[in-house]
């Protein structure tokens, strides 16, 4: 029994050291030498974006999430083809800033070719996201590469939906090494950006049988705001995601769930549900409170994130063009 515990210990270990290698790999001056003005390209280039069009910064803030989460975080969500992620169910006609990264990756090309990977630009325009619109910003970890597959099935499976329980979602962030903290914080993301009718209708009508809206959950005047937003038929029509609110990444998020405000089904269920209240219910309620320990748990949260399965060394390539793998 008691080798059997050795040895048991001894994988744990092991197991444990290989993880904490492959993340060392990633360095904040991975690019020093070899593309020096790298982080001032990507935050010019997001600059521009953000100014053309405010929700750039949410989009390209989902896709790094996208595509941590689905063969970690190795772009893979950024390649063409059928069978590709961006066709996977939790993406198609919702996933986009594509082009914000083809340009990002055109001028880093031009300074430094063949250097940089499209994964790790994911993870700076993600973070200067943030950042430019008034959000907290962190030291990204820098030297992934970039895959040579994608995975539509990974991406329809593993991907959080916007109809799922806390004990789903926080199964899928454990999947990917990701905790209780890491599923609230991360949520906080959706304190800018935009949501489309056909991921919230389902709570305030009366589809296939169901109670109609969801009266147990949702403020009432929202209620009525969606609905009329809604009533067209049009599902493609959008509201923000943080209800009523400007542009700014904040934790007025938090605040708008403890109201009932929470315009995602998943996300009002962090506060609302039965199971939120052995798990995340005291969090949201104090990131609602104090916006500075929100802030230093989503940048935590976001390195983490950044550390899950990333290529290293030989494995994958450094694409040329983000879309396809190299010829």
């Amino acid at each position: 029994m008691k080798n059997a515990t050795n040895i048991t210990f001894a994988w744990f270990i092991t197991i444990s050291m290989l993880c904490l290698l492959a993340n060392s790999q990633l360095t904040t001056t991975f690019y020093s030498k070899s593309c020096p003005n790298l982080l001032s390209i990507v935050r010019k280039q997001m600059m521009n974006a953000i100014k053309t069009e405010t929700r750039m910064a949410a989009s390209l803030l989902r896709l790094h999430f996208h595509d941590c989460f689905v063969n970690g975080c190795d772009a893979s969500i950024l390649l063409d083809g059928s069978n590709g992620e961006k066709n996977a169910f939790p993406n198609i006609n919702s996933a986009r800033g594509y082009e914000v990264v083809d340009a990002i990756k055109t001028a880093v090309e031009s300074s430094c070719s063949g250097v940089v990977s499209c994964a790790d630009i994911l993870a700076i325009a993600a973070r200067d996201s943030v950042l430019l619109s008034g959000g907290p910003s962190w030291k990204v970890l820098l030297g992934r590469r970039d895959g040579l597959v994608a995975n539509q099935s990974g991406a329809n499976s593993k991907l959080p939906a916007p109809f799922e329980s806390v004990g789903n979602i926080t199964l899928k962030f454990q999947a990917v090494g990701l905790n209780l903290t890491d599923v609230v914080s991360l949520s906080g993301a959706h304190t800018i950006g935009l949501a489309s009718c056909a991921t919230f209708q389902n709570r305030l009508f009366n589809f296939s049988g169901s109670n109609g809206p969801d009266s147990t959950m949702l403020d009432g005047n929202m209620v009525s705001g969606l609905q009329n937003l809604c009533s067209p038929g049009d599902v493609t029509r959008t509201t923000q995601l943080d209800w009523n609110s400007t542009d700014l990444f904040d934790n007025n998020y938090f605040q708008n769930l403890v109201k009932g405000r929470g315009v995602l089904e998943s996300d009002q269920f962090l506060y609302s549900s039965a199971q939120a209240v052995s798990t995340t219910r005291s969090l949201v309620e104090v990131y609602s409170k104090n916006p500075k320990l929100f802030s230093d748990d989503f940048a935590n949260s976001m390195v983490k994130m950044g550390n899950i399965e990333p290529l290293t060394g030989s494995a994958g390539e450094i694409r040329k063009n983000c879309r396809v793998v190299n010829s």
